[in-house]
């Protein structure tokens, strides 16, 4: 197993040092795992004046699997766009043909009392949610800013091809399938015809999984309904910006957006995954970190790309032994318990696996 770490900025290398901590364990039971470190992102820039140098995406091309940290600083926040620490995650997303993004919202018992909603309301809750991640708006041409102050415009244009919504509604009609068998469609079809497109290829898709139960939503009811009866939700599948959206709005229902794994997934299964918080630079080097969605990314990373679903579990009941054990990081403790450190809780993963 070949694994392009890539720390990045923030707390991202806090996190990653708990994930090779983790992966230790595994080497010392005689799994072959090679790993190569990568700079990527503000702290890519700062050495070598690009976000995501050639070195970087290469190593990450010729890798069976990516684990990223997180990306992102305010010192770069006014370089020009293409300069920015964010751009290395979408272009590794785009020249890694990462299509398929998987964010699970699963409310851990032990965490019910954690989220700002009521325990009755989530407890119990574990959704998937598919984002694709190359199409939509963050990539339509033409975009920019034109014109003179005082009257600018800025445009941004909304596009899909047929192929891109397709391949992207198998992968929810396929997750649906090994899941539930419930999948929700996210889209604007009454306003925007991007989307019309694609519910109408939806509904052609559809007789392919006749298992599957097939429901449209539109995405303003969707951000109501999330909150209001979240585990009406099994497989929700979304263009780019609605996914994006929808699935940090989930993440609080876990309670914290510190425990939420994702992945990133190319068609032959090959992935990039990384917790869905970021960079969190007003807490970086504190110890203040929770690193659990990132060992909980690695788990999805065997999971996914190496089908080493036994893994995955053993990764998985270890951190809900650390939650039972009464631990827990900043952002969970709420006001009864005493906040952990980053290492304390890495500790207590590799302690229970």
């Amino acid at each position: 197993m070949k694994l392009a770490l890539l720390a990045g900025d923030g707390i991202g290398p806090e996190i990653m040092a708990e994930a090779k901590r983790v992966l230790d364990v595994f080497r010392k039971e005689g799994l072959s795992i090679e790993t190569e470190e990568a700079l990527i992102g503000g702290a890519a820039y700062d050495a070598h004046g690009d976000p995501l140098p050639d070195a970087t995406l290469k190593l990450a091309q010729r890798s069976d699997a990516v684990l990223f940290g997180a990306v992102g600083s305010p010192k770069h926040d006014k370089l020009p766009r293409d300069k920015r620490p964010e751009k290395a995650i979408l272009g590794l997303r785009k020249e890694c043909d990462f299509f398929a993004n998987l964010r699970p919202a699963q409310v851990f018992p032990e965490l019910a009392d954690a989220s700002t909603l009521k325990p009755e309301v989530v407890s119990g809750l574990d959704i998937m949610i598919i984002r694709e991640l190359t199409g939509d708006i963050y990539f339509g041409q033409p975009r920019g800013v034109k014109g003179e102050a005082p009257n600018r415009e800025g445009f941004n244009t909304m596009t899909y091809t047929e192929p891109q919504i397709r391949r992207i509604l198998h992968v929810g009609f396929k997750t649906a399938r090994a899941r539930g068998k419930k999948l929700t469609s996210v889209d604007k079809m009454n306003v925007l015809e991007t989307t019309q497109l694609w519910r109408d290829i939806a509904e052609e898709i559809a007789p392919e999984y006749p298992d599957v139960q097939l429901s449209h939503m539109l995405v303003d009811n969707c951000a109501m309904q999330l909150v209001r009866n979240p585990r009406q939700f099994d497989v929700m599948v979304c263009g780019n910006m609605f996914g994006d959206i929808l699935s940090d709005e989930a993440s609080m229902l876990t309670g914290s957006i510190g425990m939420l794994p994702s992945a990133s997934l190319d068609a032959n299964g090959k992935g990039l995954y990384e917790p869905i918080h970021g960079s969190a630079p007003d807490i970086a080097g504190q110890g203040k970190a929770n690193p659990l969605a990132m060992i909980l990314s690695m788990a999805m990373m065997f999971r996914y790309t190496f089908q080493r679903a036994d893994i995955a579990a053993r990764i998985e009941k270890a951190v809900r032994a650390a939650l039972a054990s009464g631990l827990r990081t900043a952002d969970i403790a709420g006001t009864k318990s005493k906040p952990v450190t980053t290492t304390e809780m890495g500790s207590a993963v590799v302690k229970a696996l």
